[in-house]
């Protein structure tokens, strides 16, 4: 890699059109030079949107390129495994979209093959919606403002009734998305950084809707990916957490929020009012926490990823460490609410 960084991107989804391809194209000394999109007419479409010289056919032909120097993968979880490891094995920097696989399996295969290329950045997207109060929880949580973290309550609720006549998204096929359900990874992905990780899961889901139309193939898919799930958690730090995910809760209020209950006091992040909450046992009700400006956190994944790759700053958000986390607790989860019982992490294979 010479002074430029030249970039290929696989997979030309939302969140790569709307944030990695833009945003790294204002990083200085980065180019994007090509694209390889599910058709090479939506490649197309891609490269003219935003100036890109070249279009690759298949994601071999991209990733096998000796002119790049690092891949941005953005297709839907079912591609990130293969993807990753091919592009790591061609001496290729990875920016891999979250969530990290299908499954723990593909998890740790990704992070394995990291590992023998320690030259190499090997970053996933982060979970975004807590970025700008992490560092404030952090902080509170180290100075003893809680105490003891007793009880975890995180809601992540659509505020929609069942849609029975629905075409089939993509989050919804298994074959596409795995383990991958509602906002679990995401806001599993926060608390890991507020409080650490699970050592033991226990959890039930549903699907209320078996079966949804493909609009690609015109054919029914039977739908494995839960519509609701209920997680308790027992976490390393000794709290225990409840979780509640669902798309199926018409009219639910409060329905993006974090609680952390100690011992001595309260903290409430309500994504919705995008406000942070904290009270104790001299100040008895939530009051307004300010977030100062220097500890507000912002998205800055692409400049992140590419100070890695120029020595300059460690990946932090988010790892391939961090990635298997949360891809073992995916899927305990759905191991759990399958099985009925208790399943304990680090997941056993």
């Amino acid at each position: 890699m010479g002074d430029i960084l030249r970039v290929g991107v696989v997979g030309a989804g939302e969140n790569t059109r709307t944030m990695h391809i833009p945003k790294l194209q204002t990083l200085k000394g980065v180019e994007v030079v090509s694209v390889c999109n599910r058709s090479r007419e939506s490649g197309e479409r891609a490269a003219a949107e935003f100036n890109l010289p070249e279009v690759c056919d298949t994601w071999e032909q991209l990733i096998e390129d000796e002119f790049i120097d690092a891949v941005v993968i953005g297709t839907w979880p079912y591609m990130h495994c293969v993807l990753t490891c091919a592009a790591l094995e061609a001496g290729k920097h990875v920016l891999c979209e979250a969530r990290m696989a299908m499954d723990a399996a593909e998890a740790h295969e990704m992070w394995e093959v990291s590992q023998l290329h320690p030259e190499l950045i090997a970053q996933v997207v982060p979970s975004p919606f807590t970025l700008k109060y992490d560092r404030t929880i952090q902080d509170l949580l180290a100075a003893g403002y809680v105490g003891e973290p007793c009880v975890l309550e995180i809601r992540g609720l659509a505020s929609a009734f069942v849609n029975r006549d629905g075409p089939l998204h993509w989050r919804q096929n298994f074959g596409l998305s795995g383990y991958n359900t509602l906002a679990m990874g995401i806001w599993y992905e926060a608390l890991m950084r507020w409080v650490g990780e699970a050592r033991q899961v226990t959890a039930m889901s549903k699907v209320f809707v078996r079966q949804r139309r493909d609009p690609q193939t015109g054919h029914n898919v039977a739908i494995r990916v839960p519509e609701h799930v209920d997680v308790i958690a027992d976490m390393v730090c000794g709290a225990q957490a409840h979780m509640q995910f669902s798309s199926v809760t018409g009219l639910a209020k409060d329905t993006f929020q974090a609680w952390i209950h100690g011992s001595e006091g309260t903290l409430c992040l309500d994504v919705e009012s995008d406000k942070l909450y904290g009270g104790d046992r001299k100040k008895p009700e939530l009051r307004e926490i300010a977030i100062p400006a220097r500890k507000a956190g912002h998205w800055r994944v692409e400049e992140e990823f590419v100070n890695a790759v120029r020595g300059i700053e460690k990946v932090k958000l988010t790892t391939f460490a961090d990635g298997v986390k949360y891809m073992e607790f995916t899927e305990a989860v759905a191991r759990s609410a399958e099985s009925g019982r208790a399943v304990t992490l680090p997941l056993i294979a």
